[in-house]
């Protein structure tokens, strides 16, 4: 009898550190995937001065982007997300045009008439030249499988002028005097 209780203890005790092995690895793996970061310079094109960081987070399936740009003449500039990280191009060409996998009309975010996947908006630049913008979607993720909403080897874009959100295909927002590719 007393091996008996002896197996059965120890059986249990192995059953315990086995459950609790495996809640602590299923734990850690939707820790790493609920929050995931990628952090990227603008460099100038066209000629400007315009420079800055724009960092992308996601977590719990949203995406928060955050630009903080100098350099800039006062007032209002697009930004937009391009096909491609590619910024050789001294005029920022090289990136393509707005990113729209779902082959929708430029607009303005969140339209009923539609919009790319791209399409950011416009932010204002102060009379030092420095302005911020801030963005969250759930129409992004970092790195997924869904190539309707991953941004990674995407460009982000400055604009020297404003997006009117009507011009087709890309708002009339002028030349484009920054990028960073967007890179794991």
């Amino acid at each position: 009898m007393k091996k008996i209780s002896i197996v059965i203890i120890t059986l249990t005790i192995g059953l315990l550190s086995c459950k609790k092995e495996k809640k602590e690895t299923e734990t850690t793996e939707i820790a790493t995937e609920a929050r995931k970061e990628i952090k990227t310079t603008l460099v100038a094109k066209n000629d400007s001065n315009v420079s800055g960081k724009v960092v992308f987070k996601e977590e719990d399936k949203q995406v928060i982007m955050t630009a903080i740009i100098s350099g800039l003449e006062a007032g209002q500039h697009a930004i937009h997300i391009h096909e491609s990280s590619d910024c050789s191009a001294p005029d920022g060409t090289s990136t393509g045009g707005h990113w729209n996998p779902t082959a929708q009309p430029h607009g303005k975010w969140g339209a009923n008439g539609g919009y790319h996947k791209g399409d950011i908006g416009n932010f204002t630049a102060d009379e030092n030249g420095n302005g911020t913008i801030s963005f969250t979607t759930d129409e992004w993720c970092i790195g997924c499988d869904d190539e309707n909403k991953n941004i990674v080897g995407k460009a982000i874009i400055v604009h020297a002028g404003v997006d009117d959100f009507t011009s087709q295909p890309s708002g009339a927002a002028g030349a484009r005097i920054s990028c960073a590719g967007i890179i794991e």
